[in-house]
């Protein structure tokens, strides 16, 4: 990205959000040990973060980018911005979606104890989850109508929009896929590590769909090869790559393992949908 441009923040909603009008907690940024990960939390406005390319080498594709981070933060830096930078860089508008997620402790020890307590309670996770995870969505097809209404502003083309997302962003763009109407249906898919769906409804017009995860990643793996199935199923496109290590949440950040490329196989799968060609028609 071009270290002079500032990028636009855009609220998605007019006023407060539906279902939530109520929250007024403010939104924090924090690092998470062990990893010293860049997390931002207690989102109650939701808002997209514009990052655009060179004009030369505009693609008119854009991609909303989900961050992951169990609807308790957002995985802002590996899974948002670090996944914009290598968009932007190849043409692609890039959108980092800051969805809402669940009212987590002020203070920095109590919010890192209070997501220990939880992950370790795989009762109490699902019930978490499942009552934020609307709202997310919900977020996520609307980011999809203001970049498509906005398209002409942002140089877009309004055929082109597609989402990314990590983790339980992953399960926010799939939720998108299977929610959309005509005005939020997203033109491609990509659930990266995904968290999981209770059932899987391959709309008639289901958008292609790019997966990627590891195989020692269990939730993963219980989640994206139903997709890739069921998609298969209904004759819609899709890919899979399953890498043999990885793990979970791996982004943007370098482990050197293969699963590190995940990301130039996505971008060999653009391509081959036509989304990175320029409008004279040179590849971006």
């Amino acid at each position: 990205m071009d270290q002079n441009d500032q990028p636009t923040v855009i609220p998605i909603w007019p006023g407060s959000a539906p279902g939530s009008e109520d929250w007024s907690w403010p939104e924090q940024e924090s690092n998470l040990p062990p990893r010293d990960l860049k997390v931002v939390r207690n989102v109650t406005r939701p808002t997209l973060t514009v990052y655009r390319p060179r004009p030369s080498i505009n693609t008119g594709t854009a991609v909303i980018v989900c961050p992951g981070g169990a609807f308790h933060f957002l995985a802002i830096a590996h899974e948002g911005t670090d996944v914009a930078a290598w968009l932007v860089e190849r043409g692609v508008t890039a959108f980092v979606l800051r969805y809402r997620v669940v009212r987590t402790a002020e203070g920095e020890a109590e919010f890192q104890q209070q997501f220990r307590e939880n992950m370790a309670d795989r009762d109490k996770m699902r019930e978490i989850m499942s009552q934020v995870r609307k709202l997310a969505i919900a977020d996520g097809l609307r980011a999809v109508s203001v970049v498509r209404q906005g398209a002409p502003e942002w140089g877009v083309d309004p055929d082109r929009i597609g989402l990314i997302g990590f983790s339980a962003g992953g399960a926010v763009v799939s939720g998108v896929a299977f929610q959309s109407d005509i005005d939020s249906r997203p033109d491609f898919v990509a659930p990266i590590y995904g968290a999981p769906w209770d059932d899987i409804a391959v709309p008639t017009d289901a958008p292609p769909m790019f997966l990627a995860l590891a195989s020692d990643d269990d939730m993963a793996v219980r989640t994206s090869v139903p997709l890739y199935s069921k998609w298969r199923e209904a004759g819609r496109s899709v890919e899979l790559h399953i890498f043999s290590k990885g793990g979970h949440g791996f982004g943007m950040r370098k482990q050197g393992l293969p699963s590190d490329r995940w990301i130039d196989l996505l971008g060999d799968w653009l391509g081959v949908q036509g989304l990175l060609e320029l409008s004279n028609g040179k590849s971006g």
